[in-house]
């Protein structure tokens, strides 16, 4: 893929995370490498001109208020996906794909039960919540099966494990 498909946005709101412009170039790098890795495999369509997604990094705090807020659930989660338009699988995004909002802390705690290092766990995340943007989903089986399949595929194009090879998905 030669043409650039993904534009980030990043800033670093709360928890110990690097400078918003590393942020921003690594979530890029990954979120480039899955589109491409969509385009080529699934024949998802992207517009010519980058779309757009802003990233959000936080820490437990702010995201148990949005997870409280949006989902009903007063609890800190590791990442939360908020599509700018509802898509299905395969339809072509518009010039602002979404937001994307991931939790430090628990990242942090999730990568070392899963002895896993942070960034890698991150890479998933970004991932995982890229194809929510996109419309995928897990909720039914079938879907759930499509999404992880998709994410391991994605995460071993950029050299990185299976999340699903040892642990289900939460």
């Amino acid at each position: 893929m030669s043409r650039k498909l993904i534009a980030c946005a990043a800033m670093a709101e709360a928890g110990a995370w690097v400078d918003e412009s590393a942020l921003r170039d690594q979530a890029e790098l990954i979120l480039e490498a899955a589109a491409g890795f969509l385009a080529v495999h699934e024949n998802q369509p992207f517009p010519v001109e980058p779309t757009e997604i802003s990233l959000l990094f936080t820490d437990d705090g702010p995201m148990e208020e949005l997870n409280a807020r949006w989902r009903n659930m007063s609890k800190p989660t590791n990442v939360l996906s908020f599509p700018a338009f509802p898509l299905l699988p395969g339809d072509m995004p518009g010039p602002v794909l979404g937001d994307i909002v991931l939790a430090r802390t628990t990242i942090e705690r999730e990568a070392a039960d899963l002895g896993k290092p942070t960034d890698h766990h991150l890479a998933h995340l970004l991932v995982h919540g890229f194809l929510h943007l996109l419309g995928y989903d897990h909720i039914e089986h079938d879907e759930a099966h499509e999404m992880e399949s998709l994410e391991s595929s994605i995460l071993a194009e950029l050299g990185l494990s299976d999340p699903y090879g040892e642990f289900q998905p939460e």
